[in-house]
């Protein structure tokens, strides 16, 4: 009995050694909680060495410190005053909500449309190139020209920019969808509206929602563009003053702070793929290294 407790004991330690992770497991696990800080503390750990270091000019990089200072400063007012960065930041947030959701439904509606009508994706095509080869941006100083400085042209300019990713993502999907899938549904007498509904949205949704990721961080830039060009608030028109008067520290956090924004519109997309495209992350799981 002696030996028999022994050599469970023993094999007890060494199954317990085994359910232990190595480091390495850990950090293509959760790479978001060791990779991601490790990429961060380097960034901070290089700005810090060319301003205190290298003693770069604080009008090209300005220290770390004075930046946080700044940004402190402009968060720890009230969300109501315009002299701080949360009347800014709600504005452009709101400018870029409505644009994204403007943009994003049209695209997706038009994208779908086209491709499930043969004749229509011909004839359209070329106006569709054309217009997506235009520069966004080169359309912001007209959108002041014909809505103002108001929260019209900005929405629209935001809209503009972020439609093109869904509808080319909505096409490509429309046209991902297997024909034998299609001719099978047809076999089993399936209606037009059970083949669009079971089959052709489902297929479309992982690239609808690559389509809504890049669109969301696209927004953010349709924003501010609008109010670079011409806005009585806004976070870029914080940008265009701080940058006038040579407030370089300001202007950093302005940066970060869209930063920061433009990752919390990408993540909120990111979970409502999670939620109504679970297929697309269980294969990405299978798939995955």
């Amino acid at each position: 009995m002696t030996v028999l407790n022994l050599f469970g004991k023993h094999q007890a330690h060494l199954s317990g050694h085994r359910t232990l992770p190595s480091w390495r497991s850990v950090v293509r696990g959760y790479p978001q909680l060791t990779i991601s800080p490790a990429i961060l503390i380097a960034i901070l750990t290089a700005w810090w060495v060319v301003s205190h270091v290298l003693q770069a000019p604080t009008y090209i990089v300005p220290p770390p410190e004075q930046v946080w200072r700044a940004l402190v400063n402009g968060l720890a007012r009230a969300p109501w005053d315009p002299g701080g960065y949360w009347y800014h930041a709600g504005i452009t947030v709101w400018e870029a909500l409505l644009g994204f959701a403007m943009g994003s439904v049209f695209g997706a509606v038009l994208g779908f449309t086209i491709v499930h009508w043969p004749i229509l994706e011909k004839s359209t095509y070329p106006y569709v190139v054309g217009f997506q080869s235009l520069p966004k941006v080169a359309l912001a100083p007209l959108m002041v020209v014909w809505f103002g400085f108001g929260l019209e042209g900005k929405v629209f300019i935001t809209a503009v920019i972020t439609f093109f990713p869904v509808l080319v993502n909505t096409m490509a999907g429309y046209q991902s969808v297997e024909p034998e899938r299609i001719e099978l549904a047809y076999s089993c007498n399936a209606s037009q509206w059970h083949l669009i509904t079971k089959i052709i949205i489902p297929s479309c949704l992982p690239f609808l929602f690559a389509g809504l990721s890049v669109a969301s961080v696209l927004a953010i830039l349709g924003a501010v563009v609008g109010e670079l060009v011409g806005a009585r608030s806004g976070l870029g028109m914080l940008l265009m003053q701080y940058n006038q008067s040579m407030e370089i520290a300001p202007v950093f956090a302005v940066i970060l702070l869209l930063a920061v924004i433009g990752f919390l519109m990408n993540a909120l997309v990111k979970l409502a793929e999670r939620r109504f495209c679970f297929w697309a992350y269980r294969q990405r799981g299978l798939i995955g290294p």
